[in-house]
């Protein structure tokens, strides 16, 4: 079986091809895991991709498995709560930018059903209409992580090389 180029030399159970395998690319099937992976790309800025894979369980269960009505309504204490635990990346831009971004959510959420359905709605955008929209919404997103979001979620195409299994099972899949 191939896989996509960045896969080919990593072990079977390298957390890289782990992810490749059963996440990038694929839509989360909630916008709590739609929002987790929003936050693990905000915490990914300035960091290694490996740093949030060793640190996923730790970042969703800091922020309580991602639950957009939990985050939304975090204190000044639940901040600095973060800002102590570890197991999170202690950056308190990207705290604030997380807390703020589910409050945004919630919002988007009461107004278009679901974040999903907002997404969805805009998937014919260009990667630059993306930057923009995102960029009025959002806070610390830059072109880098609506990129890596957009595709890791499967909003945008162009995931997957064209050899790589995964992107016949997506293409199966619409």
């Amino acid at each position: 079986m191939s896989y996509c180029q960045y896969c080919n030399d990593l072990p079977k159970d390298n957390p890289h091809r782990i992810y490749h395998d059963t996440q990038y690319g694929i839509k989360p099937s909630s916008d709590d895991a739609l929002f987790g992976r929003l936050i693990l790309e905000i915490n990914q800025a300035g960091l290694s991709w490996n740093t949030i894979i060793n640190k996923t369980d730790s970042i969703q269960s800091a922020y309580f498995g991602f639950n957009i009505q939990k985050i939304s309504k975090l204190e000044n204490e639940d901040i600095d709560r973060l800002m102590k635990d570890a197991g999170t990346i202690r950056h308190r831009g990207k705290i604030n930018a997380i807390v703020y971004n589910a409050k945004i959510i919630v919002e988007i959420q009461e107004k278009s059903g679901s974040f999903d359905q907002w997404l969805t709605l805009q998937s014919q955008n260009t990667l630059d209409d993306w930057l923009k929209v995102f960029k009025k919404n959002f806070k610390f997103v830059g072109k880098e992580i609506v990129n890596e979001f957009l595709l890791s979620t499967g909003y945008m195409p162009g995931v997957h090389d064209s050899d790589c299994p995964k992107s016949f099972n997506l293409k199966a899949e619409i």
